[in-house]
C-alpha cells in the first residue's frame, strides 16, 4: 500500500464499488472489500492472504501487485479454492497451470510482438537486453529472445540489474554496454529501477545521438508517475485504452477522492492498472451477483481433524468453484474499453507506442494483431513501413534515425585485416605496399566483394589490409591455414581473400557465406582428335555395353529355338545347322532380317519385344557415332585422378592451397606432387607432361580453374557482383568466343539402357519358364515312371528333341483331297468338291498305323 501503484488501485477499488452498486439498485448481494498490506515481502503477502481466508473467509482475493508475490499466493489460493485475482504480468505464472488464478491485466508477453515489429521497421540487426533481476525480468527474456530471431535480429548482450544493486554498480555495467558496438536496447524492469537506471543512461552519456532504448508496458503505462527528464527520446509500448466520456468523468472523480486521501502525492491521473481494476471490481460484483442467488454456502469446508498450521485450518471454499467460471471467460464494454478475459487472461487488441518528450508522451504509433505498425489506429492495413510511424524524437533531440550500430567513440583502432601474399592469380587479391601513402593497397575479386559489403552497412567500419608476410616482406609467412589461425590468435580481425570454408578451418573462425561456387576440380591435357580411328565404330558403346548386348542377343536365340524347336521345322536339324540357326537368328533381328516363320506364341512375344530393344539401341548407336564421326571431339587424356596415382604420375596445386593435404590424404606420394604460384606455371607444367618434368594434371578449385581455361565466368544472382567479376575477369563469351577445350562424355553407358534390358531380359525368361512348366505337365507320366532320374532326365531330352505330335502338315493329291499327317497315325478324308461323293465329307476311309 505503500507503493503508488498500491495507492492508486485502491482509490480505483473503492469507485468502482460506489459506482457498480448506484448503476444496479436491485442486487441481492454487495461485496465488503477487506484490506490488507501486502508489503513489499513474499512472506508478508502470503501471511495477509492467510489471514483474509482463514479469519474472514473472502469468496476472491484481489492482488498482491508483484508476479513473485503472486506466485506465492495463487498456490494457496488453488488449495482453499478460493479465485486469485492478480495483475502481475509475468508470463511464468499461468492462468493454464493455476485454475484459481485470473489475470487482471495483459500478459507482459503480449508486448513483445509490438516491440519486434517496432525494432523490424527500422532494420536492426543487433539488439540488447537490459532486465530486471527476478521473476518478472527472467520469465520475459525466453520470450523476447525467440521473438528476435524470427526477424533475424541477434541479441548481442544481456545486461542483468538487481532492484538492489547501487548506482555504481549500474554506471559500471552501462559503461560496459558503452564500448559494444550495439546501440539498440529494450529495458524491462519495474518502475522504480527504471528511473534510477536511466538516471544512470543520462550519466554515461548513453543518451544521446545514435542510441535507441525501448521499454515495456508495465514503465510506460507509469510514466506519470516517474521523472522523465532522464528519459527523453524514450520509445515506450503500452496497451492502448481509448478516450471515452465516461473515462473522463472518472478521472475527475478519481483526481478528488486520491487527493483526499494521499494529499503528500501529485498524481494527475490513474494508470491503465487502475483502470483494469475498476473493471475489475464489476466483473466480480456481477459474477458474485449470478451465483449468489443459489442459496450457495459462503463458509468454508474445513475437516474435523485438528489443524496443525494456518494453512490446514482454512478448509475449502464453498463459493470459489462456483464463482470461478463466470470469472475465468467473460466480456463487457467497461471503462477500459473492451474488457475480455479468456481462460482467466485479459486480452490486449491494440498496442501504443509513445515517444517521451519534455514532460510527458507522445502517440507515435499503433499495433493489432495480425497488422503492422501504423500512424493511426487502423484495423485492415497490411502494412509494415517506419515511414507509417508518426515524427520521432530520438535520444540527442533528434530527428535523424539512429543505426542501431556503430563503433564506439573510445575505440580508435582499425579493423585489421589479414591478406593473402601471392606472386599470381592477382585476379582474386593481390596486396602491395604503396610508397607515396605508405598503406598496403589491395586489389582483386575478393577485395572488392568485401568492400562492397563494408559499403552496404548501416554503419561505418574502418580497416587497414596487412600482408601476411615473413618479417623481411619478401615471401608469405606460412600457409592459408595458418593464415585463418592468426584470427584465432588475434593477429587480424579478419581475413579477407580467396580462403575455402573448410572444416578443420571452422574450428577457430567464423566464415562468411560462399560467393563463389564451391568445388574442386581437375585441368588434364586433351586427346588427339580420334576420328580417323580404324576401330571407331566400337566408341559409341562402352564396353560393358557391348558385352551386355552381345550376352542378350544369344541369350534371346537360345530362347527363341526353345521354343520352336519342337512345333518348326526350321528350328530343327543337325547339331551344328541348329546352333547356326541360333545365332542368325538373333543377330538377323539387328537390321530386322529375320525370315524364320515362328509357330508358337510364346516366341512372338519374346521376339517382339526384343526387337523393340533392337530399335531403342540401335537408333542410340547411330546417333552417337554420327556425332563423333561429324563433330570434333576433344576428350581429357584423364577423366580420374586415381587412374594418375596408379601410373605414378605427378599432379600440380596451387602453392598454400588445402589441396595438397586433401591429394595426400587421398593416397598421393608426396613427391609426385609439385605447387605452383601463377597461371602460365600451370600451362608450362601441363604442356611439358608428367614424363619431362611437369604434371599430368593440375588440381584446383573452380574459381581458379575457370579463369586459367578463360571461358566460364563466376556466376552470381546480385548484379553488383557480376560486375565485379566482368571488371577482373572479363565480360560473358559468347559461343563463337570460346576456343576452349570441350570436355564431353560420348559413350553410351550400360546405365542408360538398364531399363529395356531389364524388360527383355523378364519377357524371355517368363516366355521360357511358362513353355518349360507346360511340357514338363504334358510329359509327367515320364517324371512318375519307373527309373533312375538319369533316365528320367533322357527320355525327357529324347522327347523334347522329338517332334511334336501336335504338328501337322497339309499335303494335297490332286488338289481336292487332304492328307493330315500326324506323329503316330495318318487319316485320310477324302470328298468329292462337286457334291456327289456317297460319302459324308470328312468322313475317315482308312485308318494306317504309321
Amino acid at each position: 500500500m505503500a507503493s503508488m501503484v498500491g495507492k492508486i488501485t485502491r482509490t480505483c477499488f473503492s469507485i468502482a464499488l460506489q459506482d457498480f452498486y448506484q448503476q444496479h439498485t436491485n442486487t441481492t448481494t454487495i461485496i465488503v472489500p477487506n484490506f490488507r498490506d501486502s508489503k513489499q515481502d513474499n512472506v508478508q503477502a502470503a501471511s495477509a492472504a492467510i489471514d483474509l481466508l482463514k479469519n474472514l473467509q473472502v469468496i476472491a482475493i484481489f492482488g498482491p501487485m508483484k508476479s513473485s508475490q503472486a506466485d506465492f499466493v495463487t498456490d494457496i489460493g488453488n488449495k482453499s479454492k478460493v479465485p486469485i485475482i492478480s495483475p502481475a504480468t509475468t508470463p511464468s505464472l499461468s492462468p493454464n497451470r493455476n485454475p484459481y488464478f485470473i489475470r487482471s491485466a495483459p500478459n507482459s508477453s503480449a508486448n513483445i510482438e509490438p516491440i519486434t515489429q517496432f525494432i523490424k521497421s527500422f532494420a536492426w540487426k543487433q539488439v540488447v537486453f537490459v532486465y530486471e533481476d527476478g521473476d518478472y525480468g527472467t520469465s520475459f527474456i525466453p520470450c523476447l529472445s525467440d521473438a528476435m530471431l524470427t526477424i533475424g535480429a541477434k541479441v548481442m548482450y544481456r545486461s542483468i540489474v538487481s532492484p538492489s544493486a547501487s548506482d555504481d554498480w549500474i554506471l559500471q555495467e552501462l559503461y560496459k554496454l558503452k564500448t559494444m558496438q550495439t546501440r539498440v536496447f529494450v529495458v524491462h524492469t519495474l518502475p522504480a529501477l527504471a528511473s534510477r537506471f536511466f538516471k544512470k543512461v543520462n550519466e554515461a552519456g548513453m543518451m544521446e545521438k545514435g542510441y535507441v532504448w525501448i521499454i515495456t508496458e508495465v514503465v510506460t503505462s507509469q510514466l506519470h508517475t516517474l521523472d522523465i527528464d532522464s528519459m527523453q527520446g524514450v520509445i515506450g509500448v503500452k496497451s492502448f485504452i481509448p478516450r471515452s466520456y465516461r473515462l473522463i468523468n472518472f478521472e475527475k472523480r478519481w483526481k478528488t477522492r486520491f487527493r483526499s486521501q494521499n494529499p503528500e502525492v501529485d498524481v494527475i491521473a490513474p494508470d491503465m492498472f487502475g483502470i483494469w481494476s475498476y473493471d475489475t471490481v464489476f466483473a466480480l460484483a456481477m459474477a458474485f451477483e449470478k451465483v449468489a442467488s443459489d442459496q450457495i454456502d459462503m463458509t468454508f469446508h474445513r475437516e474435523m481433524k485438528s489443524s496443525t498450521t494456518d494453512l490446514d485450518a482454512i478448509g475449502t471454499s464453498e463459493m470459489g468453484p462456483k464463482l470461478l467460471p463466470w470469472i475465468r471467460n467473460l466480456r463487457f464494454e467497461g471503462l477500459s474499453g473492451n474488457f475480455h478475459i479468456v481462460d482467466g487472461q485479459l486480452q490486449s487488441y491494440v498496442y501504443q507506442i509513445v515517444n517521451i518528450i519534455g514532460k510527458g508522451e507522445k502517440p507515435i504509433g499503433y499495433w493489432t494483431p495480425g497488422n503492422a505498425i501504423s500512424k493511426t489506429l487502423k484495423l485492415t492495413t497490411n502494412k509494415q513501413l517506419k515511414d507509417e510511424l508518426g515524427a520521432i524524437t530520438w535520444p540527442g533531440d533528434t530527428h535523424l534515425i539512429p543505426k542501431g550500430w556503430e563503433i564506439p567513440t573510445s575505440n580508435e583502432n582499425k579493423l585489421r585485416v589479414g591478406v593473402p601474399a601471392k606472386g599470381g592469380f592477382v585476379q582474386f587479391i593481390d596486396a602491395n605496399f604503396d610508397p607515396q601513402t605508405k598503406k598496403v593497397v589491395a586489389t582483386g575479386f575478393c577485395v572488392d566483394v568485401f568492400k562492397a559489403v563494408v559499403d552496404a552497412l548501416p554503419y561505418a567500419v574502418r580497416s587497414e589490409f596487412i600482408p601476411f608476410v615473413t618479417p623481411d616482406g619478401t615471401r608469405p609467412a606460412g600457409s592459408y591455414n595458418d593464415l585463418v589461425y592468426e584470427v584465432f590468435r588475434g593477429k587480424y580481425d579478419a581475413v579477407v581473400g580467396d580462403i575455402t570454408i573448410l572444416a578443420n578451418r571452422s574450428e577457430y573462425v567464423d566464415f562468411t557465406l560462399p560467393y563463389t561456387e564451391a568445388g574442386v576440380s581437375m585441368i588434364v591435357p586433351i586427346k588427339v582428335d580420334e576420328r580417323t580411328s580404324a576401330w571407331i565404330f566400337t566408341r559409341p558403346l562402352e564396353r560393358d555395353l557391348w558385352i551386355t548386348t552381345g550376352v542378350f542377343f544369344i541369350y534371346t536365340g537360345v530362347v527363341v529355338w526353345i521354343l520352336e524347336h519342337r512345333v518348326n521345322k526350321e528350328f530343327r536339324g543337325p547339331p551344328h545347322q541348329q546352333v547356326g540357326t541360333i545365332f542368325w537368328f538373333s543377330l538377323s533381328t539387328l537390321v530386322f532380317a529375320h525370315k524364320e516363320k515362328l509357330k508358337s506364341n510364346l516366341s512372338r512375344f519374346v521376339v517382339a519385344v526384343w526387337v523393340f530393344v533392337v530399335l531403342v539401341l540401335t537408333s542410340s548407336y547411330t546417333a552417337s557415332l554420327t556425332s563423333m564421326l561429324t563433330v570434333q571431339q576433344l576428350q581429357p587424356l584423364y577423366t580420374d585422378i586415381h587412374e594418375i596415382m596408379r601410373n605414378g604420375e605427378s599432379v600440380g596445386y596451387q602453392d598454400g592451397s588445402f589441396v595438397a593435404g586433401m591429394l595426400i590424404g587421398m593416397g598421393f606420394d608426396g613427391s609426385k606432387l609439385k605447387s605452383y604460384s601463377t597461371f602460365e606455371e600451370y600451362d608450362n607444367a601441363l604442356q611439358i607432361g608428367s614424363k619431362n618434368g611437369g604434371v599430368s594434371a593440375i588440381m584446383d578449385e573452380l574459381p581458379y580453374i575457370r579463369v586459367f581455361l578463360a571461358k566460364y565466368l563466376l556466376q552470381v544472382t546480385e548484379e553488383q557482383m557480376r560486375n565485379i567479376s566482368n571488371q577482373w575477369f572479363g565480360g560473358a563469351a559468347g559461343c563463337d568466343e570460346q576456343k576452349g577445350a570441350k570436355v564431353t562424355s560420348d559413350s553410351l553407358t550400360l546405365d542408360s539402357f538398364k531399363g529395356p534390358f531389364l524388360i527383355a531380359g523378364l519377357s524371355s525368361t517368363s516366355a521360357l519358364i511358362i513353355f518349360l512348366l507346360m511340357f514338363l505337365y504334358e510329359n509327367r507320366e515320364k517324371l512318375m515312371s519307373e527309373g533312375s532320374i538319369s533316365q528320367k532326365l533322357a527320355a525327357i531330352a529324347k522327347t523334347f528333341d522329338n517332334e511334336s505330335r501336335k504338328t501337322k502338315e497339309v499335303v494335297d493329291i490332286d488338289k481336292s483331297p487332304a492328307i493330315s499327317v500326324y506323329h503316330q497315325e495318318a487319316v485320310v478324308f477324302c470328298h468329292d468338291e462337286g457334291g456327289s461323293s456317297t460319302t459324308e465329307p470328312g468322313t475317315p476311309l482308312t485308318a494306317i498305323e504309321t
